[in-house]
């Protein structure tokens, strides 16, 4: 449970940072693109605060 929930919550971080640094690039979506960066990184940051304290015991 913790390794495929630390998998997830990195490929969401990593799609977040990219997410954020191709938005500049892309005309007419910039805002929408890094606000769903932002998404991305917040629910990865979440996962380890959640799910993974919980099910250490913590």
């Amino acid at each position: 449970m913790n390794v495929v929930a630390f998998v997830i919550a990195m490929g969401l971080f990593l799609f977040g940072m990219w997410l954020m640094g191709t938005a500049p690039e892309v005309a007419g979506l910039q805002a929408i693109l890094f606000f769903a960066g932002i998404l991305c990184v917040v629910v990865a940051v979440a996962i380890p605060m959640s799910i993974l304290g919980r099910a250490d015991g913590v």
